[in-house]
């Protein structure tokens, strides 16, 4: 439920601040949403105080919609931060008539990996109610090592709610090593609702079914989540799955070329450049992937000005368009000079941006800026593979790569030799190991 690579996204607040926020009177808060806020910001800074406001705050008999949303953050929290003095509250939150209150109350006690009786027992019970986030509450009974709760989970296999039903069938996975029917998970990797379709991944994840990575990396989801399921199921010593390697699959993930995605939509007719433009916006990677494909057949100096123009008023700030407007820059073949020389300083900033919500850009910046400006990137690339200057381990995987195109191009100005021995003590067994591949 919480990202940590999104958790520090308020940098001015400090935790003496964020604590007065929650003991003050509503009408002295400049938002209703400060509570939420700033409960979600005391993640920072685990310790005693931080988990005494929050505990105080889940104590709070105020039933204002701004409290509530709050608690909701808080119980979430003080899972992550491992407060074991909540769980007493936790057991009452079971029973709240807020179902959202109760789905964060069940992740957490997974995470404080609670083993109390009359809690878990209230969670099996809960799994015969309407109106539950029955996924949520399966997948904390199966991470708790529940078995009294698999007679219940069973119930959930043919549920018309394909994230409950995955829920469930990793969860007997877990339990008791069910998985004949793991199969029916690769149909859920392409329904029509994207959050279907990362559920789909979470559960071949849980399960531990490595022999789904295949179709998991075909998956029209954000790379984010395809890199997560690679790092948690790629068996160390295995070096192939069916057929592919998986230096071969993490080259496809960082590049995230739309050809080797199984979009699962269609045009009827050939969109104008401002829907298609329109459509990175959105939410659903198989649509983005749709409107990238189309968009990178048309005329880049038919598209270039649109594209700008939405870079400039909203695209620049929105992360997700943000991610597929570098895609597409890196399509360009052919560039005006004004348009070329806009790019790069695009491209040039997304690699720097230091906010947590553009790291997926700094990848797709590299090897975009690799087409357009291969000389410069040329001069960079000892930089961007320092770890030091380049925090972010798929932004220099992305550079080995940028390199192999630049050598394919005879461009490099360093040696196969020198490029080793930088990643020769990079922290990261994947960039150690892919430079070494180029010598093969």
């Amino acid at each position: 439920m919480s990202n940590n690579r999104f958790s520090n996204i308020h940098l001015g607040l400090s935790q003496a601040e964020a604590i007065r926020i929650l003991g003050s009177p509503i009408e002295q808060l400049d938002s209703n949403s400060d509570y939420y806020m700033a409960a979600a910001h005391l993640l920072n800074f685990p310790g005693l105080e931080s988990e005494s406001a929050l505990l105080k705050l889940l104590a709070s008999t105020d039933n204002s919609q701004p409290i509530k949303l709050a608690q909701r953050k808080a119980v979430e929290v003080l899972g992550l931060l491992g407060c074991q003095d909540c769980l007493p509250l936790l057991f009452d939150f079971l029973s709240s008539d807020d179902p959202y209150l109760v789905e964060n109350t069940a992740w957490a006690l997974k995470q404080l990996n609670c083993q109390d009786k009359a809690t878990i027992s209230r969670l099996i019970e809960l799994l015969y109610l309407p109106g539950q986030n029955y996924r949520i509450i399966i997948q904390a009974l199966s991470g708790l090592g529940a078995l009294d709760s698999v007679e219940a989970i069973r119930c959930h296999l043919n549920s018309d709610n394909s994230a409950v039903q995955g829920a469930a069938l990793a969860g007997l996975a877990i339990l008791v090593k069910e998985d004949q029917d793991l199969s029916i998970l690769i149909e859920h990797l392409i329904l029509p609702n994207q959050m279907d379709r990362q559920s789909a991944i979470q559960d071949i994840i849980d399960s531990k079914a490595y022999n789904l990575l295949p179709q998991v990396l075909s998956a029209p989801v954000s790379p984010v989540f395809k890199m997560r399921a690679v790092r948690a199921l790629w068996p160390i010593n295995l070096p192939e799955i069916a057929g592919k390697s998986l230096y071969n699959c993490l080259d496809d993930l960082i590049k995230d070329e739309y050809s080797v995605v199984n979009i699962v939509h269609c045009y009827d007719e050939p969109p104008a450049i401002d829907f298609l433009i329109q459509e990175f916006f959105g939410t659903d990677f198989s649509r983005c992937y749709l409107a990238l494909k189309t968009l990178a057949n048309r005329n880049f100096d038919d598209i270039w000005p649109i594209l700008l123009d939405r870079w400039i008023t909203d695209a620049f700030n929105d992360y997700g368009a943000h991610y597929f407007f570098i895609r597409l820059m890196g399509q360009a073949r052919e560039w005006k000079v004004e348009y070329q020389t806009k790019a790069i300083e695009i491209l040039l900033e997304a690699i720097v941006n230091p906010r947590p919500q553009f790291l997926k850009s700094k990848p797709a910046a590299i090897l975009a800026l690799a087409e357009v400006a291969p000389q410069l990137t040329a001069q960079r690339t000892v930089q961007w593979l320092d770890p030091v200057a380049t925090l972010f381990w798929e932004a220099r995987y992305a550079s080995l790569l940028a390199w192999e195109l630049l050598e394919s191009k005879s461009l490099n100005i360093l040696p196969l030799d020198e490029l080793q021995v930088i990643c020769s003590t990079d922290s990261e067994l994947y960039i150690r190991n892919r430079a070494l591949r180029f010598s093969s």
